[in-house]
Parts: structure tokens; sequence; C-alpha cells
């Protein structure tokens, strides 16, 4: 256990990073860390430099894994499946799939016109930006272990419900006409060889990188500036763990925004940081990443406003209750 603890925190948390950084502040910089300024150097360089170094190893891993997993091969794992079933297959799926949740729309076309249940596709498609591989690991590296797998849980949950609620409500007619119109051929997957698929990782990293760098500066930019300049009566004022409607607000908050998950990880650390209730920062990066408004805005283009309306709806009260039992049983998983 105790090596299990030390290969976590140098290796996820990497606490000789955050050493390095403290040296550099003080001893380069001259500033203290115990200062707003220092702090906020410090927190600045050290989570820039963690989540990009652990964003290219586990993207590359991950995507090497992924590279067996094309759309077509999705999709015809998810047709063998009915009912509930392909439900929670479908949101499995969605988490070690490598697709965000703009990317899932052209999916989500694809797997309708091949003939799968609406609720099936909507189970992938709330489940694939939202229990992101890479993003489970950071959370573990920004929090821990306890926190990380009950939020995949959570997610695949949430996504299972959704999926299931929209497969029994018969919107089938919200669909856009032209979706069912797409011809699917079937088609045979090329195997791909290992060079290939060191390629496609190579190239997924360089992707996903050039994707969300800005947002995780951004993001970091801000998460610096609540944990070090933000006085916390204000903090308890807005979100403290004592206002009712805090997650509610960081959902609503959250729902409007345009954001990777990798730039709104740093957010939440710095708000539970600052006394913020667990499941009121989780609730904003979720909102985050499953509802983000590019995203809305591609589905209106293939769905009804009643079906997009549901979907919102559904996705909405299920993250707001998730992160009010997570403020409630937070104690767990400290």
């Amino acid at each position: 256990m105790a090596i299990f603890q030390w290969l976590n925190d140098q290796l996820l948390r990497m606490e000789w990073l955050s050493n390095l950084v403290a040296l550099l502040v003080k001893n380069v910089f001259d500033l203290d860390l115990g200062s707003n300024l220092g702090g906020s150097i410090h927190f600045y360089i050290y989570d820039v430099i963690k989540i990009f170094i652990l964003l290219s190893v586990l993207i590359f891993t991950i995507s090497y894994i992924q590279s067996f997993f094309p759309p077509e091969r999705t999709r015809q794992i998810l047709g063998k499946y009915k009912g509930i079933t392909a439900n929670i297959f479908s949101a499995l799926l969605g988490t070690v799939t490598p697709f965000c949740s703009c990317s899932s729309i052209p999916l989500f076309i694809g797997f309708t016109s091949a003939g799968l249940p609406i609720g099936v596709t909507f189970s992938f498609l709330i489940s694939s930006p939202l229990v992101d591989l890479a993003s489970v690991i950071l959370l573990a590296s920004i929090f821990n272990w306890k926190i990380a797998i009950a939020y995949v849980i959570v997610g695949v949950i949430l996504a299972v419900i959704g999926g299931s609620i929209i497969s029994r409500s018969n919107l089938e007619q919200y669909v856009e006409p032209f979706v069912y119109g797409n011809d699917s051929l079937d088609v045979d997957i090329e195997e791909m060889t290992t060079r290939n698929r060191i390629d496609f990782a190579t190239d997924q990293v360089k992707d996903i990188i050039k994707r969300v760098w800005l947002y995780i500066l951004i993001g970091v930019g801000i998460g610096a500036l609540i944990h070090n300049w933000i006085p916390q009566p204000i903090i308890d004022a807005v979100l403290g763990q004592d206002k009712w409607y805090s997650v509610a607000l960081a959902t609503l908050v959250g729902i409007p925004m345009y954001a990777d998950i990798f730039g709104t990880l740093p957010i939440a650390e710095a708000l539970v940081l600052k006394g913020v209730g667990l499941g009121t920062a989780l609730a904003f990066m979720m909102a985050v990443t499953a509802l983000s408004l590019p995203s809305m805005i591609l589905l209106s283009n293939v769905v009804k406003t009643k079906l997009l309306a549901v979907f919102v709806g559904i996705v909405s009260i299920g993250i707001i209750i998730i992160g009010y039992t997570f403020n409630a049983i937070s104690y767990l998983f400290i």
C-alpha cells in the first residue's frame, strides 16, 4: 500500500515537480510561496506542466488502445445488444472511445442511420465526452482514486439512465428525417499494423493538445486566481457548502460555457481547495463537459427542439442530483 501511495504521489500528483517549481519560485523569482503572487505562480506553473505531461502520456496510451475500436467496430458491437443491456454497453464503450462531445454528433447520425435505437446512441453521446479515461486519471492526480472511480460510476449510470428514459419515451419522430435517410453501409474494418497504431496515437496527442492547450492555460489561470486571490468569504457567500442552491447554480453556469474537461479540472481543484463542496465542483465540470454550447448547437441540427430539451433536461437534472449526492457523502472521499 505504501508503494502504491508513493507511486501515486510521484507519478500522478508529481510531488517532485511541485517541489522543483517551489524552488524556482523561491530562489529564482524570490517570492514567498505563502503570498498571493508566489502561490499563484506556483499553482500555475506546476498545474500546467503536470497536466500537459500527463495528458500527452495518457492520450498516447489510451489512443493506442482505442485504435482497436474505430466507429465501424463500435457500431457493430452495439448492434449485438438490445434493451438496457445495449444502453450499458453503449455507455461503457463511450468511456473508451476517443470522441469529444462535438465529434460524437456525427457518430450519433451514423449509429442512428444504421438502425440503432436513439436511446442507445444517446447513452453513448452522454458518456463519451463525460467519462474520458484520460480525464479520470487526471482526476485521480488532482483529487484521489476514490473520487475518480466514483466519477466514472456516476457518469456511466447517468448515461445508462438518460438513454433508457429516451428509449422509453418514443421520441424517434423528433429526429430530423435526413438522419434516417443516410445510407449506412457495412464496410470492412481495415486492420492496423503496430506502426499504424503508433502513428494514430501520436496524431491523437497532437490533435488533442492543439484543441485543448488554450483551455488548459485559461483554466489553470482561473484556478490560480480562485485559489490565491478571491477571498474565502466571497467563495462561501456564493458557493459555500451551506448554500442549498450551490450545485444547481454551478450546473447552470457550466451549461452555456465552452471549455474542455482538461481546462475545467484546475477550476474544480481550486474550488475544492477553497472549501466549495466536492459535488458542486464536479457538477460544474460535468455540465461544461456534457452540455457544451457547441455540441448543443450541432445536436440541434439533427434532432428537433423537444428531443433536445428532453436530453438537456435529463442530463442537467442528473448532474444536479449527482452533485448534491457527492456533497452529502463527501466525507467518504476525503
